[in-house]
């Protein structure tokens, strides 16, 4: 795994592209060790000795999504459409994401719409595409601006809609402590930006109904 991050990481240079070098698996490791004796525990007791490997392998699992590009689960779709002309919807993708402030989870769901010009993509790729985004440190706003523009540009269609409903741990378990409370943002891009009843349908879709005022980035 650290020889393929190596390699990732050597080929990012090549490219001009700058990106951190990622640590060994032992640094990782060593790492979570320092953190729990941060919290007044002791990492070589017998319940927590096997702990920074299970750390380390969650966070492969968690943020799996910095080593895969999301455009590549776009780019096979199908021109046979039968003539279809109207708004394509995916409602509910559940997502677990980290917010990149404090690493806590964000969990909820994502609904995508889309207006297709020349061709559709497989509904599956667009949960995948919404995984890839969700496995990297995010803050919602950011996430659901990824997603649209993603899609906008690799398909190109009509108009995009994103709608991401989540819970941020970091506003339930500290701070304020605010627990039931949702956070909803919104891209919408094309028709569903320009046009009302567009945009109305796609909202009616999801049960947003008259939802105008969403939170919309951008």
């Amino acid at each position: 795994m650290d020889k393929v991050a190596s390699n990732k990481n050597a080929r990012a240079k090549s490219a001009g592209v700058s990106r951190p070098v990622r640590p060994s698996r032992a640094e990782a490791e060593a790492a979570v060790r320092t953190l729990i004796r941060w919290t007044g525990d002791d990492p070589d007791r017998e319940g927590l000795r096997a702990t920074p490997s299970r750390v380390v392998r969650a966070y492969e699992e968690w943020f799996s999504g910095y080593k895969d590009e999301p455009r590549d689960y776009l780019k096979r779709t199908f021109e046979e459409t039968g003539g279809y002309d109207e708004v394509v919807v995916l409602r509910d993708i559940r997502f677990e994401s980290h917010c990149e402030h404090h690493m806590c989870p964000i969990i909820g769901r994502v609904h995508v719409g889309y207006l297709p010009r020349n061709r559709v993509v497989g509904i599956s790729k667009l949960a995948r595409l919404v995984d890839v985004y969700a496995r990297r440190l995010q803050i919602q706003e950011k996430m659901t601006a990824e997603i649209a523009s993603c899609l906008d540009a690799v398909l190109k269609p009509h108009g995009v809609a994103v709608v991401t409903e989540a819970t941020h741990q970091c506003m339930t378990t500290r701070g304020v402590h605010k627990t039931g409370v949702s956070m909803v943002t919104s891209r919408m891009l094309g028709v569903f930006r320009d046009h009302a009843e567009t945009r109305q349908e796609f909202l009616a879709a999801i049960g947003l109904r008259g939802a105008a005022h969403v939170s919309n980035g951008g």
